[in-house]
């Protein structure tokens, strides 16, 4: 437990909207604030079992205390799980206990868990009430903020999904020292992304403080994850269906996903790839004259101190542009590439897959 006051940050989508909360050692107090928000009078605790084990006990306690009946489903771990199949797995367990509209679903755990449970609360039943419990620094500051859901095909990540707003996001940064540090470093990958494409001072921040905040230091911590969240907020709430800004998101994902696909989602990070992705992306910008030279030194620079590769993996060039080509940015024979401009600021530009990855673009590649 901490005294530092927990911070709220609004996401403001009028009736849709909802608030972030984050503090530390708050898990407990999660029951009122999501009998609160909600109505609920059941809800299902949705986890993976080395997270469920740690905290899901805490928070049915306290929805118990609120009045709130609570039941546990534990779906696996990892990346792989989060498909069709163990969607399905998860609307027959719900419905056999007699799931309804009234009832609602919390997302305890990292992105997966996230991202799976938030497309089975848009889909059952037409749509019920959910709230996101992120545990892993990614989720905190990223995937649980913004009502992206989905799950990944054999097409590629999260080609099949839907935009469904949490009701709450309730975040407790003290569940983040039980995270794996492999995990906490892919986490902060997401952070300097926003930084990078958003606000200069927070890259410039993160450059300061990288030590105190993989301490996870809560004075570093706290005021970071909100201005995180916040920006994220701040997107989604002018773009909440990525048809503009929102995209800017997306900095180092258009490779970040290919790595991911070619990896068969295994051995590969989220958090890792969008890292090697942004590197690329940086190097890019300066080859297409969209930013001047030195920008992408200074973001690698900052990427290999956190610890993160800054080289994707050498597959033959022509896997990369059949991954790239299914990106869900593509328009037509474009994608909606992510250029940084400079620290603090990005654009899109429509490239052919071909403009992207040039034949002599890549190090390491093979042609």
């Amino acid at each position: 437990m901490t005294d530092l006051a927990p911070i709220r940050v609004n996401v403001e989508l009028s009736e849709r909207g909802y608030a972030v909360v984050i503090g530390s050692g708050t898990l407990a107090g999660i029951g009122e604030a999501v009998k609160a928000r909600t109505g609920a009078k059941r809800a299902f605790v949705i986890s993976v079992p080395p997270v469920a084990r740690r905290y899901a006990a805490q928070v049915e306690r306290s929805l118990e205390a609120a009045g709130v009946r609570a039941k546990r489903l534990v779906v696996p771990d990892g990346e792989r799980s989060k498909n069709l199949r163990q969607a399905e797995k998860l609307y027959d367990a719900l419905l056999a206990a007699e799931a309804d509209r009234s009832c609602v679903l919390i997302a305890l755990g990292g992105g997966v868990v996230g991202d799976l449970t938030g497309f089975v609360a848009a889909t059952l039943l037409r749509g019920v009430d959910f709230v996101q419990v992120p545990t892993s620094l990614l989720a905190m500051i990223d995937s649980s903020v913004g009502g992206k859901t989905g799950v990944n095909v054999k097409r590629g990540k999260n080609l099949v999904g839907a935009f469904h707003q949490p009701k709450l996001v309730w975040i407790d940064a003290a569940t983040l020292r039980s995270l794996p540090r492999r995990e906490l470093l892919a986490g902060l990958a997401e952070g300097i992304k926003h930084a990078a494409i958003r606000d200069a001072d927070l890259f410039a921040s993160i450059e300061r403080d990288l030590e105190r905040l993989l301490a996870l230091d809560p004075e570093v911590l706290l005021p970071f994850l909100a201005r995180n969240v916040a920006i994220k907020a701040g997107v989604v709430s002018r773009d909440e269906r990525e048809a503009g800004e929102r995209m800017l998101l997306n900095f180092g994902h258009t490779l970040g996903h290919a790595i991911e696909a070619l990896a068969g989602y295994r051995g590969v990070l989220h958090g890792e790839a969008v890292a090697m992705g942004m590197a690329f992306a940086a190097r890019r910008s300066e080859e297409l004259g969209l930013a001047e030279a030195g920008t992408a030194s200074r973001l690698v620079a900052l990427l290999t101190r956190a610890g993160l590769a800054a080289e994707a993996p050498a597959h033959p060039r022509k896997a990369y542009l059949s991954a790239i080509s299914s990106d869900k940015k593509r328009r037509g024979e474009r994608i909606r590439f992510v250029a940084l401009r400079e620290i603090g600021r990005a654009e899109t530009a429509a490239l052919l897959p071909s403009e992207i990855l040039p034949a002599r673009a890549r190090k390491g590649a093979k042609r």
